[in-house]
């Protein structure tokens, strides 16, 4: 019984040792292209979640005040809703995701908060294109 765990053993750090000798190189992969599906998808639930999120957002804050200023409430949801949505696209994509001052050498505030190299969706385009959803 203790042989045979050894010898079980054996076959299988011989086989983790040669298994990598087996490998064989591969060409370089295709360069991503846009998916309509993944395009169509990532819209829909964008649309789905903002269809969610502002009724409901809206809902939550008008049942805090009086039967009057419900409107009120539910504009201000729908208007501050409207202004992130630019900021996001003028500024806020390029504070999460421009990586130009970054160092692996250095901790600075360009590690924590990117730059503005990307704003106003600067630079952003086709060839910026990591995986098949834009």
């Amino acid at each position: 019984m203790i042989q045979a765990a050894k010898n079980g053993g054996l076959l299988l750090l011989l086989t983790a040792v040669l298994a990598p000798a087996l490998a064989v190189a591969q060409e370089a992969a295709a360069p991503p292209t846009l998916s309509a599906g993944d395009t169509a998808w990532m819209l829909t639930s964008t649309a789905l979640v903002l269809f969610m999120t502002i009724p409901g957002l809206s809902l939550f804050y008008a049942g805090m005040v009086r039967a009057k200023n419900v409107l009120s409430v539910m504009m201000q949801c729908f208007a501050i809703t409207a202004l992130i949505t630019v900021l996001w696209a003028l500024y806020g994509y390029s504070l999460a995701f421009d990586a130009t001052g970054m160092t692996k050498e250095a901790i600075n505030l360009y590690t924590f908060i990117g730059g503005f190299g990307k704003a106003f969706l600067g630079g952003v385009g086709r060839d910026s294109l990591t995986a098949t959803i834009p």
